[in-house]
């Protein structure tokens, strides 16, 4: 089996309204969704046992600029932290707990905005 580390593994879209996001892409494409209320909802994989989710909604005040979050895999949350910095890349959010594990945001040098997230 191919290792997940450092591959990408979930998009996180900013949304003004769980709502209406969830309802037009389940319209639209016929997605599903993890409700985790008023705050998040997963976007399911199909199929489901392959991998739970490929992505999600977070509500905010407004869209963030840039549009979707790219989210990595990191076998070693820290190590993947130090190697970002050591490349060059800026922490813009240190690490933090969250349901399921932990992660960190991070821009690279062009600027661009991503996470990477471990299980531990």
């Amino acid at each position: 089996m191919a290792s997940s580390h450092h591959r990408l593994d979930y998009t996180e879209f900013t949304v003004t309204d769980l709502d209406r996001a969830t309802r037009f892409y389940r319209e639209a494409f016929g997605w599903a969704f993890n409700d985790y209320g008023p705050g998040y909802a997963g976007i399911r994989a199909e199929p489901a046992e392959a991998q739970p989710e490929v992505g999600g909604f977070v509500v905010a005040d407004e869209v963030a600029a840039g549009g979707p979050l790219s989210i990595l895999y990191s076998d070693d949350l820290a190590a993947s932290e130090a190697a970002v910095v050591a490349a060059g890349g800026t922490i813009v959010e240190p690490a933090y707990a969250f349901p399921g594990g932990r992660r960190f945001h991070f821009r690279d040098p062009e600027g661009n905005v991503l996470a990477v997230w471990s299980a531990s």
